[in-house]
């Protein structure tokens, strides 16, 4: 099994730097420490039927890129990839010579005008998503298939409980049958001598149970069982949970100090990107090294309002049209050079 120390105690990695906040100088003292590595397989690994493209550890802090992985991802202008072509050198951890062929004017095109637009607003419906949370909590104890059922009688619907408490009933005596033609409606039956089923045959059911009617048996009332709203709410439950026990703690904690109820740190991210892009089409190169420091961190903190902050990055991202077609940049990488580039690092790799 290809793993992260394999690669680093055989020698095969041929290059590795810290990225993230701390290559594009907005870490604070709570900012964690991203790696990203290339590496050559050896012969007999590259030719065998298993091709590992790419491993990380658990945390996904630390990933390594096989060589043709990483050129594929270069080639398609990835914008976490393209930024490795020019980390500052404080950030470098090792670089091998053969990877001094591998030079960003080979792979800056027209793309990134895409790439780096799209997944910039990508990152601000991930910020803008967080609201949905923060201002809705969730019990952690999740609703039962009772609290979506519904009860028609007397000419008027009430929600189940209110029906038992009112009406005195054992809902262990109860007994459904389905209403041919109405989606998720039963003629509701209750007796103290027939055993019926109840309305769920056990707590955690996620749907009512139907029971064996005797003819002639009069239904106290029609019982409707909101499914489809109880399965959606399923769904938000678990993702709200799921959410709570993965979150970025100090990312939470960030955003419920400034009060914005976004993810103040993506819409950082998100501007990042926006700006980077500009600066490909204008100055025709990757600015890692972010010298709009304040201005950014200024985001993070929550100085400025979600509609705000939105309304700026269209502007931005209607720019960046006009300023690639005017760039003197390649409408897309050289796939024919870029081969030629691979087969030879890899050819000199293995001679040597």
């Amino acid at each position: 099994m290809i793993t992260l120390e394999w690669i680093k105690n055989n020698g095969h990695l041929v290059f590795e730097a810290i990225t993230g906040s701390k290559a594009y100088g907005l870490d604070t003292a709570t900012s964690d420490t991203d790696i990203r590595g290339v590496y050559i397989l050896p012969k007999e690994v590259f030719y065998s039927v298993e091709y590992p493209e790419q491993v990380s550890n658990e945390t996904n802090d630390i990933v390594y890129y096989e060589l043709r992985r990483f050129v594929e991802l270069l080639s398609k202008n990835n914008p976490n990839i393209m930024e490795l072509l020019n980390v500052p050198e404080n950030c470098v951890l090792y670089k091998h010579p053969i990877m001094d062929e591998i030079k960003q004017e080979l792979f800056l095109s027209k793309l990134c005008e895409k790439t780096f637009a799209n997944y910039a607003f990508t990152q601000i419906k991930k910020a803008y998503g967080l609201e949905k949370k923060i201002v809705n909590p969730m019990d952690e104890e999740r609703k039962q298939v009772q609290d979506f059922c519904y009860v028609y009688a007397g000419r008027q619907s009430v929600p189940l409980q209110q029906f038992l408490n009112e009406g005195g009933f054992d809902e262990q005596k109860l007994g459904l049958a389905a209403v041919a033609h109405l989606k998720d409606c039963y003629n509701m039956y209750y007796s103290d001598s027939i055993a019926y089923n109840g309305i769920v045959r056990k707590e955690e059911a996620n749907d009512v149970c139907l029971s064996s009617i005797p003819k002639g048996e009069t239904p106290i009332g029609m019982l409707y069982f909101n499914k489809d709203g109880y399965s959606i709410y399923c769904k938000r439950h678990k993702e709200y949970w799921d959410w709570v026990d993965k979150r970025n703690e100090e990312r939470y904690q960030t955003t419920m100090r400034h009060g914005k109820n976004y993810d103040s740190k993506n819409m950082m991210h998100v501007f990042r990107l926006l700006l980077m892009a500009k600066e490909i089409a204008t100055e025709g190169k990757i600015n890692v090294f972010r010298k709009d420091r304040d201005f950014l961190l200024g985001i993070k903190h929550g100085k400025f309002e979600y509609d705000e902050l939105v309304l700026k990055a269209e502007q931005l991202k209607n720019e960046l049209p006009d300023l690639f077609e005017q760039s003197s940049l390649q409408e897309q990488p050289d796939l024919k050079k870029i081969n030629e580039m691979l087969i030879k690092i890899r050819k000199v790799y293995y001679e040597k």
